[in-house]
């Protein structure tokens, strides 16, 4: 093989590649190869041909909702392959044409000249709990909306509750007695009931399938040392890993709250100093399953009888990191809330560090190398 590559940009659609190939050397010509079917069979004639052609291949693709199945397998055939997200790819502030030769072009351009950086491609089974995951929350999304759309409902109606809290045994004694004034209403009441019911049952089904598979998976161990964490429950721990995979692959603390987006922003020139709001630039779902663990550290610092159950069979260091991470953040949440911060902001704070300590912690426990 000679001692040159070849760099294949390719724009990828649901039907179609389009395919632009770059060589070796800063200045030489980017040329369009054409576009093909978006099959792995298709791909495979495209590679020979290219291989046949000599050099060292090197393909490169923008993430979407074909997910990583043309990654998977161009790297099971021993080939370099990089996936990049559009947002972090360089464009012209004055380039306003864009079709898919000139983005397959400027692919293959960007990936020789090495201004492109490959986002994290999770292994195949730490995606389908990634999957596990998500579709829990979207039953838990529709769960809520299930509940909101009965509540509008009775509240046109001036239908209202009166006891202390929703979604109690006694406030469902209360719905089932309640008569619509029309036949047609009530049928309509009853299937918000129906619904509500349904998407509960969903949750919990996927609750229990996160518990089974969660604990035969390869990162079972650093979800059950999160879970000695205050606030961070098998949902919480789960979600985390999954969607970042190895904590150890940031070098710092610090990386990983950029990576999930929970630093300021930062807008400063010459003496003048500006920070804004979080860049919200990482995990949405990591970031907000870690907003929501957050809240429990208004309270007092305690180990009670549910994080004591959790902590059994840990080793010292994670508990002795998890009652640090209780001292530090439920001291930092009173010190912000006594200054007048808004409670969004304190959470956000008290968020962006338990990331850091939940970091720690994955750093003490030791991830199986094989699948």
């Amino acid at each position: 093989m000679q001692n040159y590559s070849t760099f294949v940009g390719m724009d990828v659609h649901k039907n179609s590649i389009e395919i632009a190939i770059a060589e070796s050397g800063r200045t030489g010509e980017v040329r369009r190869y054409g576009a093909i079917d978006n099959t792995l069979t298709a791909l495979d004639k495209v590679v020979r041909k290219l291989v046949s052609t000599g050099g060292r291949l090197h393909f490169v693709y923008e993430a979407g909702p074909c997910g990583y199945g043309l990654y998977r397998h161009l790297t099971a055939q021993g080939f370099d392959c990089d996936v990049v997200a559009p947002s972090m790819v360089p464009r012209k502030s004055g380039d306003r044409i864009k079709n898919d030769r000139r983005d397959a072009c400027n692919l293959a351009r960007l990936d020789r000249a090495g201004e492109l950086t490959p986002v994290y491609v999770p292994r195949a089974e730490d995606e389908a709990i990634r999957d596990l995951t998500r579709a829990r929350e979207d039953a838990k999304t529709d769960e809520k909306r299930a509940k909101q759309r009965l509540k509008s409902f009775l509240l046109r109606y001036d239908v209202r509750y009166a006891g202390a809290a929703s979604w109690s045994a006694a406030h469902w004694r209360w719905l089932s007695d309640i008569t619509m004034d029309h036949p047609g209403q009530q049928i309509v009441l009853q299937e918000y009931i129906d619904a509500i019911g349904e998407c509960s049952r969903r949750v919990h089904r996927l609750t229990d399938q996160i518990q089974q598979m969660v604990a035969h998976w390869r990162m079972s161990e650093v979800v059950t040392a999160l879970q000695a964490l205050r606030g961070v429950s098998l949902i919480v721990a789960a979600t985390t890993v999954a969607e970042i995979g190895d904590l150890n692959r940031f070098t710092s603390p610090v990386e990983l709250m950029c990576y999930l987006g929970l630093v300021p922003s930062e807008h400063s020139s010459g003496e003048k100093t500006r920070r804004g709001s979080i860049t919200k630039s990482g995990n949405t779902h990591v970031r907000r399953v870690l907003t929501e663990a957050a809240w429990s550290y208004r309270l007092p610092a305690k180990v009670g009888r549910g994080l004591l159950k959790r902590q059994e069979e840990l080793p010292e260091k994670v508990c002795a990191i998890s009652w640090k991470a209780q001292v530090r953040l439920c001291s930092r949440f009173r010190q912000l809330w006594a200054k007048g911060k808004p409670k969004q902001v304190v959470v956000t704070a008290i968020a962006r560090e338990l990331c850091a300590f939940m970091w720690a912690i994955a750093r003490e426990i030791e991830i199986p190398s094989s699948t």
